[in-house]
């Protein structure tokens, strides 16, 4: 039988009710780090609108690995307390409460994007940043102060990522997400162009994915066997020339993930250099990179990219091209996108009892 979008999907002992994630989105508006009524109503809400998968948006492992000042965090109990509501709602509607644990490395200490994604000094609340080597992100402005890592830093951060995880595992989450995408600190240490370091976690292949092998062991050491690790990858640095991170060594990670524990790849891309050339981001621009690493790993991925209408999504798993359709924007626009994506494909989805006088 053909998988759809609005068939089931287990990983481990974890099922999911469809094959719709609603993909980490940045709010920029947790004080200190802080969930508010924001995060609750904005998650929330495409849980009420049937998606399989709601995730929250990258969870700062520790106050250095916040993009912003304003971004969620997740370093003390307090933090974790603040979303545990949140991941109580989400399962209540019958989707499964995920959380991105993130670190910001070298893109960290800088404005909101309507604040223009400036740098932020230590004096506006800003703080020093850590990265694989000592080069900062190529800012127009004065770039916050960058620190190479120190192997003491190494070993804390991959604590941090543990730490954080036992914590949403307490808060009520179901699948943890490490990200190493987007430029920031874990896919540093991957991109040749961000990592010049000449010990254990720089220079070759197996040493630039270190980091992120051993991240994903450590949160997968702390997390249930019965459920799902996943993580994202930039599958492409978007640099052809120069010398990057592309997709056949995204295909060569693959594989070293999940022997580290990992249940499915989340396939994005970019980030890493303001100079990337950003294919013309046409309907599902991205999910060639998720479907070469699914053919050529046999493991499970998800796929994002402009995927914004209820067929493209069905076709994307009906042709097994990947195992999710992780959404975003449309997910902005229209946070019932999975009710909806059902209607029109004359799929079974449940409309919460409140809101079914408008569906009968």
């Amino acid at each position: 039988m053909t998988d759809s979008l609005f068939s089931r999907f287990s990983l481990r002992g974890t099922t999911i009710a469809n094959r719709v994630m609603v993909s980490p989105m940045c709010q920029y508006s947790a004080p200190d780090g802080v969930a508010t009524d924001w995060h609750l109503v904005h998650l929330g809400s495409r849980a009420v609108g049937g998606a399989g998968i709601v995730m929250t948006e990258a969870t700062a492992v520790e106050p250095r690995g916040r993009i912003s000042p304003q971004d969620l965090g997740i370093w003390n109990h307090e933090l974790a307390d603040a979303l545990a509501p949140i991941a109580a709602f989400i399962r209540s509607q019958g989707s499964v409460p995920a959380i991105q644990l993130a670190h910001a490395g070298r893109k960290a200490s800088k404005s909101r994007p309507w604040e223009g994604s400036r740098p932020v000094s230590p004096d506006d609340g800003g703080w020093d940043v850590i990265a694989p080597s000592d080069d900062p992100w190529p800012y127009e402005g004065e770039p916050p102060r960058t620190s190479a890592m120190t192997a003491d830093d190494v070993d804390d951060v991959i604590d941090a990522f543990a730490r954080a995880a036992e914590r949403a595992l307490e808060a009520g989450f179901e699948i943890a997400e490490v990200h190493a995408a987007h430029g920031y600190l874990l896919h540093e240490f991957l991109s040749p162009v961000t990592n010049r370091r000449d010990d254990a976690y720089g220079g070759s292949f197996e040493n630039r994915t270190r980091l992120t092998r051993e991240v994903t062991a450590a949160v997968r050491a702390v997390w249930p066997d019965d459920r799902p690790v996943f993580v994202r990858i930039s599958a492409t640095d978007w640099l052809p020339d120069r010398d990057s991170w592309d997709l056949d060594q995204s295909i060569r990670l693959a594989p070293l993930l999940a022997e580290a524990g990992a249940d499915l790849i989340d396939v994005s891309a970019g980030g890493v250099h303001p100079d990337q050339r950003v294919p013309d981001p046409g309907p599902g621009y991205q999910i060639p990179y998720a479907e070469a690493i699914r053919e050529e790993t046999d493991l499970a991925v998800g796929a994002v990219g402009g995927i914004t209408t209820p067929r493209q999504a069905d076709q994307l798993i009906r042709n097994g091209r990947a195992d999710l359709a992780i959404v975003g924007r449309e997910h902005l626009r229209d946070p019932y996108f999975a009710l909806h994506a059902a209607g029109e494909l004359g799929a079974d989805a449940e409309w919460p009892v409140q809101y079914r006088r408008a569906v009968d």
